[in-house]
């Protein structure tokens, strides 16, 4: 067994930050699959940009495309949709393996939808009938009107992976949306078992904004603590009382997936975001350099409990210090989406 399979035994699932038709057709996804059992694929528009702006694969199909005058968008869509549905079939047996717990592939909406929740919803629909597959998840922002958007495709049976939370107070809305929906969709008379959402936590954005304004005393500790909290909230509502129906009639709790797990800072260990918050149900989702990292030296424990009380203190100290959490959440969110838009606008340069 090799450092990314040591993960396995401890409930964590280890997903891939990337997707292009060089992973597909090389037969390096098929490898990450077999060899070092990645459970899933996530994309984003930075991801898509990379690829088809450096892998000649996708030269002629992009020109026959633009030939056909449907506007940079749809000629972006029709360009990486065949990739998410062949990555969604290479990942198709641990989906069935898994029974649906494990195997999912994730296509962004456009961030330029993030605060028009109609929009959210139309794109999201035709992108879940245009793939077609049972195991994608349609990838939202967790701005106001994406958690809205959120909640109704949860209701219609549809995968979805939330993403840009990087506060308590923003992973609590999107976890009280994500029972509301369930019992909405229960009350309707439909199954719940199939239905599979994600709550995506962004880690090293936080500690790079935080790092300059702290002392050194908690550099490199804020979002591992909040990491932490945020699990020990999710015990409590997904294995208390408040979830106990839902669980019993099949439905499945939104995990917590730890995404930006990258390490920015040089002084920091490499694998710091991955080796730290080892846990039961929980993913990180991790860039191709840090996968690398950890298969070279990453040590496999079970530390996502640990040191719980230390993770309070770390988040106190941080208030003591003036600092408000959820103002940061908000700034980071707004920021990330800012990004996501600059990446979409220059994916769509290449589309138009």
């Amino acid at each position: 067994m090799n450092r990314l399979q040591a993960i396995r035994p401890f409930g964590q699932r280890i997903w891939l930050d990337n997707l292009s038709r060089e992973l597909l057709f090389s037969g390096e996804l098929a490898r990450l699959i077999n060899q070092d059992g990645i459970a899933g694929v996530t994309s984003n528009p930075t991801i898509f940009h990379k690829a088809i702006s450096s892998d000649s694969r996708y030269r002629d199909d992009l020109t026959a495309l633009k030939a056909r005058g449907m506007g940079a968008e749809k000629t972006y869509e029709e360009l990486v949709i065949p990739d998410v549905r062949t990555a969604c079939d290479m990942m198709l047996p641990v989906y069935q393996q898994s029974e649906r717990d494990d195997g999912y592939v994730s296509l962004e909406v456009s961030p330029l939808l993030a605060n028009d929740a109609e929009g959210t919803l139309r794109s999201a629909r035709d992108l879940w009938q245009s793939v077609g597959r049972p195991n994608l998840m349609i990838k939202i922002p967790a701005t106001p009107a994406g958690i809205e958007a959120f909640t109704v495709l949860i209701r219609e049976g549809i995968n979805v992976n939330i993403t840009l939370l990087f506060s308590l107070a923003q992973v609590e809305a999107v976890w009280d949306g994500y029972i509301d929906a369930l019992r909405a969709r229960q009350a309707d008379g439909n199954a719940l078992g199939h239905v599979k959402a994600v709550a995506s936590f962004f880690l090293s954005r936080i500690d790079s904004l935080l790092d300059p304004q702290l002392p050194e005393a908690l550099r490199g500790k804020v979002a591992i603590a909040l990491s932490k909290v945020a699990y020990e909230r999710y015990l409590e509502r997904f294995h208390g009382e408040e979830f106990a129906a839902l669980a019993r009639a099949g439905a499945r709790p939104q995990y917590l997936l730890w995404a930006s797990t990258g390490t920015k800072n040089p002084a920091y260990s490499d694998v710091l975001y991955v080796e730290s918050l080892i846990g039961a149900e929980t993913i990180n989702t991790v860039p191709d350099a840090t996968m690398a990292k950890f298969r070279d030296h990453g040590h496999a424990a079970a530390t996502l409990r640990t040191e719980t009380e230390a993770a309070g203190t770390v988040l106190a100290d941080v208030a003591a210090a003036g600092i408000d959490l959820a103002a940061v959440g908000e700034k980071l969110q707004q920021d990330g989406l800012e990004l996501f838009v600059k990446s979409f606008d220059a994916l769509l340069e290449l589309t138009a």
